[in-house]
């Protein structure tokens, strides 16, 4: 039997024979038949060639099946193998064709391996129990046949696919530059094979760490990568393709096509909560996003707007999931610059030499002002927590114990987190 580096010629054993006829003439005599055997049961058996246009299956899949039954012939008739390096080559043009189509790679391998059942069945439905050993030899030679063109297509499949792939990035990345940077996308949006959306959901997004990323050496490495191609991956399918994105370990943005830029943050925002929670999901790390929604020509500002919340909800602890600006409305307002948020926050100043008063602050403040609840989460007696708010009043002026001081304590402990973030 012939190997993979077998030299172009080689001479093999005598073809075997099956019925007492060698069987290369067998496959030969049936080329016009059986060729049209296999286009029908492409057709029929595989939808990606069923929706393939009648020129390209009379013409190319036609010439290729025909090629691909002189090839066997050829192996059955001097011996297993390649005949010399291009012998494969209309297989090759052929895959990369189907790649360009669309045409999924496990369609044209099942196309692959149907064919080569025909042609095995007609070479077989003429064996008898005297032709045992010619049918085995038969079979080594096909089988070898078809592995040497499945791979050979496989890789022609995957190398003009990572080709288009690579023009299409670049034409997606074109896009998105243009919409950030607030230019007219008609044009990329051509290029891109997409139309340009009515509007654009826009999602600043930060991923946490998976646990693998820990990992030492190229692990950490692998599952950083893993976690962004799966988010990619969920984001295209959300987006059926029309999603555009710069997206890395630690998060990036997201433009969504939207019809309505109102609509998409109102009556479907829980749809980019379920987006935002399939994420988390899929990557295995939780994610925090801020959203925002524009025309076109304001995507620059919805993603200042996206991120500047997104930043308010880091900051402020949120937990994971999706934001809106009316979301963390009272946070946002209180961190916009001016006079007030710079003296609410220097209410705070004093305790900045004093880090376990201003911890207790703010834990007093995120448990609702309840001394227990901060006592508890900070490990420490309740009494410990009296005294350090009372600390709070002498140095601040500000009571924490009091109703009325809670508003003016509260924003005065927005400011100065914002400031000191």
């Amino acid at each position: 039997m012939g190997t993979d580096s077998e030299p172009p010629g080689t001479a093999g054993p005598p073809a075997p024979r099956i019925g007492g006829t060698p069987v290369d003439g067998l496959l030969t005599a049936a080329l016009p038949r059986l060729t049209r055997l296999m286009v029908a049961a492409f057709t029929a058996e595989v939808p990606a060639y069923a929706a393939l246009p009648r020129e390209e299956l009379a013409g190319d899949v036609t010439r290729v099946c025909e090629h691909g039954i002189r090839v066997v012939a050829r192996a059955l008739r001097h011996g297993p193998g390649l005949a010399d390096p291009g012998e494969l080559l209309p297989l090759v043009r052929s895959a990369a064709r189907r790649a360009e189509e669309g045409v999924p790679l496990s369609a044209v391998l099942c196309a692959y391996h149907l064919g080569w059942q025909l042609g095995l069945d007609e070479l077989l439905a003429g064996a008898g129990p005297g032709d045992l050993a010619a049918v085995a030899a038969t079979q080594r030679v096909a089988l070898t046949q078809l592995r040497l063109a499945t791979r050979a297509v496989t890789d022609a499949y995957l190398d003009a696919r990572e080709a288009l792939h690579g023009y299409e990035q670049a034409a997606r990345h074109d896009l998105l530059t243009a919409l950030l940077d607030g230019r007219d996308a008609t044009e990329a949006a051509a290029r891109a094979g997409l139309r340009p959306a009515p509007a654009y959901v826009v999602l600043a997004l930060a991923f946490a760490d998976h646990p693998d990323e820990a990992l030492p050496g190229t692990g950490g490495a692998v599952a950083a990568r893993r976690k962004v191609r799966r988010a990619r991956s969920e984001v295209d399918h959300d987006a059926r393709g029309g999603a555009l994105h710069a997206l890395g370990p630690h998060g990036g943005r997201v433009l969504l096509p939207s019809d309505d830029a109102g609509r998409a943050l109102g009556e479907d925002w829980g749809r980019l909560v379920a987006l935002v929670a399939r994420l988390a999901d899929r990557t295995g790390a939780a994610v925090l996003a801020g959203a925002a929604s524009a025309v076109p020509a304001g995507v620059p500002a919805a993603v200042a707007e996206s991120e500047e919340v997104l930043r308010v909800a880091r900051t402020f602890g949120r937990p994971p999931g999706a934001y809106r600006v009316v979301d963390v409305l009272l946070d946002y307002q209180l961190t916009r610059p001016g006079a007030g948020r710079d003296r609410l926050a220097a209410l705070l100043a004093p305790l900045e030499r004093q880090p376990a008063l201003l911890e207790t602050l703010r834990a007093y403040a995120d448990s609702g002002f309840r001394r227990r609840a901060t006592a508890e989460a900070l490990h420490i007696h309740p009494n410990t927590v009296d005294y350090r708010l009372r600390r709070v009043t002498v140095l601040t002026g500000l009571d924490p114990t009091l109703p009325a001081e809670l508003p003016r304590l509260r924003a005065a402990l927005a400011a100065h987190r914002w400031g000191t973030t």
